[in-house]
C-alpha cells in the first residue's frame, strides 16, 4: 500500500516543523523542554494538520521512548492497559510514550485511568485536541500535565514544506520540475493554515500533472480545480464557531466595519447564518441598546428577510445589520442595567414589595398604614410624580446610568428638567 505523501516527507527533526515558532523556536519554552530529554506529561491543542502528531514524534525519537498512538475516537481502557503492560519490557527500558490523539472523544471513566500510570510514571503522556482542553478535558489530566497551544501557520510558513513537497515528488519519478507561478502560493493560502491538507493538495496535483518523461508540469490551472475549496476551520459545535461569532461581536462593538463583514462572511460562507443572525441580534441590544434603539428592530428585519430569501440572497440583509451595528453608536447601559439588577435579584431572595405598588386594596388588622397610597402618574404634570418603587431593601439603588451618546444624553436632559434635578 502507497505511503501517503504527508506521511512521506514528515518532519524528523524540530528544525523541519512548519510553523509553531513561539513553542519551537531557539530559547522557546516546548523547545527546551524537549532538549532536556526530560519530558513531562503534555497536551498539545490546536487545529487538524498544524503539527501536533510530528511534534510528539520527534519527542518520542530525541528521548529514544518507544512511541505507542492510540485515537480517542476508538480506544478502549484494554489498549490503554495493553500498552502498560510494556513498560516492563525490553521495549520499555527507555520508558513508553503514549501519544492519545483527541482525548476529548475519551469518557471521563477512560480519561480517569490513564491517571494511576502518569502519576507513577510508567507512561508519558502526550495527549492532542482540537477543542479546548479546559472544556472537554478531565481536571485531574489537565492538573498533571502541561497545555501547549498550536497555532494555524500562515501562508509564508507553508510555502517551504510546499515546495519541499513538490521536489520529492518529481524526485521520486526522476524527473525534473517545472512549477507555474504562483502554484506554491494559491495552495498555502487555500489550505487555511493546515500542513497536511496543503500536502494532500500537493499530491493529487502531481498525480495529475502534465508528465512528458523529463519534466513534470504543475500548471495553476490544475491547481484552481484541486485546491479544496474550503480555506477556513470551522466546526459548528467546536472553537472555531465561537472563536469567529466571538470575534464578529467584539469587532462591531469596536466599531470596526472591515473586521465585522470580513467574519460575518466566514460564518456566510460555511453557511451558519443562523448563528450569524442569533448573535446579531444579541449584538443590537448589548453593545448598539439605547444609543440607538432602531437598531433592534432593523436587525430584527434584516434576519427575518435573511430567513425567508435563504443563501446566496440572505447575505444582503445580513451584511446589512452587521455594517449598521458596526457604525452605529455604541451603548452598554442595558446590559450593564439588567445584570446589576439580576445580581440583587439572585442574592436578596424573596425582597418585599412597596404598599402601594401590591396589588391588594384591603388592609389587614395588623396593618401599621391603612390604604394603598399610591399616586397614579397621569394625574400630574408631565405624567410623574415622586414616590418609591424600589423595596426598601434597595430604595437607593441605581441600576441604569446613561450612556454617553446623544440619544441616553437628550433623555437624560429630559427627565432632569420634569423631576428638578
Amino acid at each position: 500500500m502507497s505511503v501517503p505523501l504527508a506521511e512521506r516527507i514528515r518532519p524528523r527533526t524540530l528544525d523541519d516543523v512548519a510553523g509553531q515558532s513561539h513553542l519551537l523556536g531557539d530559547g522557546k519554552p516546548l523547545r527546551r523542554i524537549i532538549e532536556s530529554g526530560r519530558i513531562p506529561n503534555m497536551i498539545f491543542y490546536g487545529s487538524a494538520g498544524i503539527g501536533k502528531t510530528t511534534v510528539a514524534r520527534i519527542i518520542a525519537e530525541n528521548a529514544n521512548m518507544t512511541m505507542h498512538k492510540l485515537n480517542g475516537t476508538s480506544a478502549s481502557i484494554a489498549d490503554i492497559k495493553q500498552i502498560v503492560a510494556e513498560t516492563d519490557t525490553l521495549s520499555g527500558i527507555n520508558g513508553i510514550l503514549l501519544y492519545l490523539d483527541e482525548i476529548q472523544y475519551l469518557n471521563k471513566k477512560q480519561q480517569q485511568s490513564l491517571l494511576e500510570y502518569i502519576e507513577n510514571g510508567k507512561i508519558t503522556l502526550i495527549s492532542s485536541t482540537t477543542e479546548n482542553p479546559y472544556f472537554y478535558v478531565y481536571n485531574a489530566i489537565i492538573s498533571r500535565s502541561t497545555v501547549f497551544e498550536f497555532k494555524p501557520l500562515t501562508p509564508a510558513e507553508i510555502i517551504p514544506a510546499i515546495k519541499r513537497a513538490f521536489q520529492l515528488c518529481a524526485d521520486e519519478l526522476g524527473l525534473r520540475l517545472r512549477l507555474e507561478s504562483g502554484v506554491c502560493e494559491h495552495i498555502a493560502k487555500g489550505c487555511g493554515g493546515d500542513v497536511r491538507k496543503s500536502i494532500n493538495t500537493v499530491e493529487l496535483c502531481t498525480l495529475s500533472a502534465d508528465n512528458d518523461g523529463e519534466v513534470l508540469t504543475v500548471t495553476m490551472d490544475n491547481v484552481r480545480l484541486l485546491t479544496q475549496r474550503s480555506n477556513m476551520h470551522y466546526d459548528r459545535d467546536g472553537d472555531q464557531h465561537y472563536d469567529i461569532l466571538s470575534a464578529l461581536q467584539k469587532s462591531i462593538r469596536g466599531s470596526d466595519p472591515d473586521a465585522a463583514i470580513h467574519y460575518a462572511a466566514r460564518l456566510i460562507e460555511a453557511g451558519d447564518i443562523i448563528s450569524l443572525s442569533r448573535r446579531l441580534l444579541v449584538i443590537a441590544s448589548e453593545d448598539v441598546g439605547l444609543a440607538y434603539p432602531q437598531a433592534a428592530a432593523i436587525t430584527k428585519a434584516c434576519v427575518d428577510s435573511a430567513m425567508q430569501l435563504g443563501l446566496p440572497e440572505a447575505r444582503l440583509p445580513l451584511a446589512e445589520a452587521v455594517l449598521l451595528l458596526a457604525t452605529a453608536p455604541k451603548s452598554n447601559s442595558v446590559i450593564m442595567a439588567v445584570d446589576s439588577a439580576l445580581d440583587d435579584v439572585r442574592g436578596g431572595g424573596a425582597m418585599d414589595f412597596p404598599r402601594h405598588l401590591q396589588n391588594k386594596h384591603l388592609d389587614g388588622d395588623g396593618a401599621e398604614i391603612k390604604g394603598q397610597h399610591y399616586l397614579y402618574p397621569h394625574n400630574f404634570p408631565n405624567h410623574w410624580v415622586s414616590q418609591q418603587y424600589l423595596p426598601d431593601t434597595l430604595k437607593d439603588r441605581v441600576y441604569y446610568e446613561y450612556g454617553e451618546n446623544k440619544t441616553e444624553q437628550l433623555a437624560k436632559a429630559y427627565w432632569q428638567k420634569i423631576k428638578g434635578k
